[in-house]
């Protein structure tokens, strides 16, 4: 296993669409592995193949137990209507966050490194990282959709606001 380069905002290969995953062998599993000490290491909730400059459509994130989930050619089938709003940050755009509204839930249709088909439902943060992963999937940044991006530090004043 590597630690690999996390890109940021402004390289090309954010702004492109990933290609489905079709070898299930070896290269795949070493990306996967590599992505998830990179995610360790980064402290992040997901991780997305784009993100380490591998065009396929991989994403690994941390459910609400601390567990790291692989998410393989990942389809959002279903997205409660309810949703909350928190300040969401990226790895790839380090020190800015922006106010977003994600549902609650989600069920996802992947397959796990192997090629096998699986779904899973995830709620509250582990869908929030799951939307915001795919997104990536599809060359989009959640400062593509948010209204504000603020600091760090405003951050930090905000939620001392809030206490």
């Amino acid at each position: 296993m590597a630690l690999r380069r996390i890109l940021t905002e402004g390289e090309p290969t954010l702004r492109k669409h990933s290609r489905p995953v079709t070898d299930f062998g070896a290269r795949t599993w070493t990306l996967l592995d590599d992505m998830r000490e990179t995610l360790i290491d980064a402290n992040g909730l997901g991780l997305a193949a784009p993100q380490v400059g591998v065009l396929r459509r991989a994403v690994i994130i941390v459910n609400n137990d601390g567990e790291m989930i692989e998410l393989l050619n990942p389809e959002i089938l279903e997205q409660s209507e309810e949703k909350v709003g928190a300040y969401e940050g990226c790895l790839s755009v380090p020190g800015e966050r922006g106010w977003l509204e994600r549902s609650t839930h989600v069920k996802v249709a992947a397959q796990d490194r192997f090629g096998e088909p699986f779904t899973i439902e995830l709620d509250d943060m582990a869908a929030r990282a799951a939307c915001h992963e795919t997104d990536h999937l599809n060359g989009t940044l959640f400062i593509d959709l948010v209204d504000k991006l603020i600091t760090e530090e405003e951050l930090e004043e905000i939620l001392a606001e809030e206490e």
